[in-house]
Formats: C-alpha cells, sequence, structure tokens
C-alpha cells in the first residue's frame, strides 16, 4: 500500500493483485444520509475480514 492521497490511477503489474482498503466512514456516512430501517456495521478497530461471498448471506 502505497499511502496515496490522490484519486489518480495506480498502475497494476504484472504478478500483483489489486485490492480495496475498506474504510467504515463512507459506509457510515450512506446509512446515516439513507437512514434505513437497520443496518449491520462495525466498531472503530474492530472489523472482520472474511472471504465468504455476498450470497452466503443473502436474505430470500
Amino acid at each position: 500500500m502505497s499511502g496515496r492521497r490522490s484519486r489518480s490511477a495506480v498502475d497494476i503489474r504484472p504478478g500483483e493483485i489489486q485490492v480495496f482498503w475498506a474504510c467504515g466512514v463512507t459506509p457510515q456516512a450512506a446509512v446515516m444520509a439513507s437512514r434505513p430501517a437497520f443496518a449491520i456495521g462495525h466498531a472503530p478497530g474492530h472489523m472482520v475480514i472474511t472471504d465468504a461471498h455476498d450470497d452466503d448471506y443473502l436474505v430470500p
């Protein structure tokens, strides 16, 4: 992770894997603005990282 602060594109070289470091601030702002009846979040410093797929949590 380069610690880049600009929004410019980053070249992904062969053999590298592109990742996104998820931040809780953006989803928190979206939840606060949309005011859903129910939302799941995390506490600062306590984020879960898993290899589960979205479909594993799908509620029919």
